[in-house]
């Protein structure tokens, strides 16, 4: 189970690749494919993810989750499983805040 966020969760924004064979994984959970650098697109810890109801809403684009469920297998990278409070961000989204 995972903690639910709020909207008065505090978020921590990092930055992710969601390319193929980038630190994000596998392909995005929305619609199962990868996404350039290019494109300003997240993704939202399993909380506000919540069952893909936030895919293609906007931030710009909510592509995928970070899980905070499951981790440190292939289909994450190997990595853990995400906090609680975090939006891992493509580099569109980190040079649009420049």
């Amino acid at each position: 189970m995972y903690k639910t966020e709020t909207s008065h969760t505090k978020a921590y924004l990092t930055l992710n690749s969601f390319e193929k064979n980038g630190d994000g994984g596998g392909p995005s959970d929305c619609k199962n494919q990868y996404h350039s650098g290019n494109m300003p697109v997240v993704a939202l810890s399993t909380g506000w993810f919540n069952h893909k109801s936030r895919c293609h809403k906007k931030i710009t684009m909510v592509v995928d989750q970070c899980d905070s469920t499951k981790g440190c297998d292939a289909d994450h990278d190997y990595q853990p499983p995400c906090a609680n409070n975090i939006v891992d961000a493509s580099k569109a989204v980190w040079e649009a805040l420049v």
